[in-house]
């Protein structure tokens, strides 16, 4: 069976109603993998042997007649910073090279619960530092677009894999856009959900106040599929949501969006957006006024600039935090030369970490020191105090608020690695989200003269995944209508 962009649904009704076996899936993606990822890059590890065991297990529940779950035979990949039990976890780093967690991260036990397969764990941006999947210690991923360009970051092994069809569902994690920016820039689903709404046990943390796992997929209705599987509450994570949480993201979508209001903010229209990607932009606006939706446009009284400085200041803060604890003597890495435990420390950090994570430990230790705390971290967090009431005063009026998802298309590999402010920039549109702690979701919504993927995102109230998933199927759906 052609394993060619078969969406996940489609997968998990065929190997429950044995149109084709789990392991025909399996082997079927497994090949597509070894005859496309040279050139692509997605993939740090392979898990055949696993994988292959995993759907002869699914196939013979079905032929006992047991019932199987929502993914059955679903071939999914992880990202290199989400723990896999006996699966080497390297989060792109040579600090961790050689780790290999003695258990799983709680998504990854939802998934197996629901009899996914796991594939593999995908190549992304050192320690999910970088909008590029370039700072890897390991390779460069490829844009399945154009392989001379960048296929965003830090999710972009995971991005990749999806859309050059080696997987119909990988799992990312967005701490300022690290899903919506790649799921754009590779032309598929991806969204980051409500903080707090999937769980973060066993996910090696960036900036734990603002980092969520969540799905990039083939289509809207497995984006809902898989995130009705990975959601929930978790009493192993201190952050996660208790309440109910919606088992069906989308039924009653063939009801439409008539009637939903969507804010357009003005303020993300401004001269730093590439011209075809605000053209596309605009044209989706008119698609969702023809399919009823109520369209204004404001502003949202936000800098861009102010937005982007206090995500900074709190990633770093929160990075150098979280990566003290690697200094080859508990966890990581260890120099092979050394005469005492400073110089020991010293050269365990200094050789294992790339020059990205070095750049943004050192920020975040200077935005803490006593004498800077209340002038920069102090400030960012107040500020993001501030952003998240106005987020609720806009939301109190409108249902989605609807943009681009990046400034820019696609740019070359090597073109950009070496400036970080442009590489800040690339967080623009997608880290008010992370900072209020909201849903968002990137949807592809045309492409380039040069046919690069274009993205459009939807942002949404806290737990307003259901709207936001309706309102992409809609557009998703009206945009195959017209492609037929």
């Amino acid at each position: 069976m052609s394993s060619d962009f078969i969406s996940a649904g489609r997968i998990s009704r065929g190997v429950a109603g044995k149109s084709f076996s789990a392991v025909e899936i399996t082997e079927s993606h497994i090949s597509k993998i070894k005859a496309n990822d040279e050139k692509i890059g997605a993939f740090l590890t392979l898990c055949e042997e696993d994988a292959l065991a995993q759907a002869r297990a699914i196939d013979k529940k079905i032929s006992e007649g047991r019932p199987v779950g929502k993914l059955a035979g679903v071939p999914v990949a992880i990202k290199d910073n989400i723990c896999t039990d006996g699966i080497r976890t390297t989060c792109a780093s040579k600090m961790l090279e050689d780790f290999i967690p003695p258990y799983n991260a709680t998504v990854v036990e939802k998934l197996l619960e629901e009899d996914a397969v796991i594939i593999g764990k995908t190549n992304m941006d050192e320690f999910a530092m970088g909008s590029s999947t370039e700072t890897s210690a390991f390779r460069i991923t490829r844009n399945p677009h154009d392989a001379s360009r960048v296929p965003g970051g830090s999710s972009g092994g995971s991005a990749a894999a999806v859309a050059a069809g080696m997987v119909p569902v990988s799992l990312g994690t967005d701490t300022g856009g690290s899903i919506r920016q790649p799921a754009a820039f590779c032309g598929v689903v991806g969204m980051k959900p409500t903080y707090g709404t999937v769980s973060r046990y066993g996910l090696i943390g960036l900036a734990s106040s603002m980092d969520q796992i969540g799905p990039l997929t083939v289509s809207v209705e497995d984006c809902a599929l898989v995130l009705e599987v990975i959601q929930g509450y978790d009493k192993k994570d201190s952050t996660s949501c208790c309440g109910e949480y919606d088992k069906d993201y989308l039924s009653g979508s063939t009801e439409g969006i008539r009637g939903m209001k969507i804010c357009i903010p003005e303020d993300f229209f401004t001269e730093s957006l590439d011209e075809e990607t605000a053209f596309a932009i605009n044209e989706s606006i008119r698609r969702f006024e023809h399919l009823g939706a109520e369209i204004e446009k404001v502003s949202l009284s936000i800098d861009h600039s102010d937005i982007l400085s206090a995500y900074n200041v709190l990633v770093c803060a929160e990075a150098s935090s979280n990566l003290g604890r690697y200094d080859g003597i508990c966890y990581g890495y260890r120099a092979k030369e050394y005469e005492n435990t400073d110089e020991l420390i010293e050269k365990s950090r200094s050789e294992a970490f790339g020059d990205e994570v070095k750049r943004e430990i050192i920020l975040g230790t200077y935005f803490l020191s006593s004498s800077n705390y209340d002038r920069y971290y102090s400030r960012a967090v107040k500020y993001r105090t501030a952003l998240k009431r106005r987020f609720a005063e806009i939301f109190s009026r409108y249902d989605l608020i609807l943009g681009p998802t990046a400034p820019v298309l696609p740019f070359r590999i090597g073109e950009w690695v070496n400036d970080p402010v442009k590489m800040n920039q690339m967080d623009m549109y997608t880290a008010p989200a992370n900072l209020a702690g909201l849903p968002a979701l990137s949807v592809p919504c045309g492409t380039s003269r040069a046919g690069l993927p274009i993205g459009l995102q939807l942002i949404g109230p806290h737990h307003g995944e259901r709207a936001i998933l309706q309102a992409a199927y809609a557009f998703e759906q009206d945009m195959h209508k017209e492609v037929i």
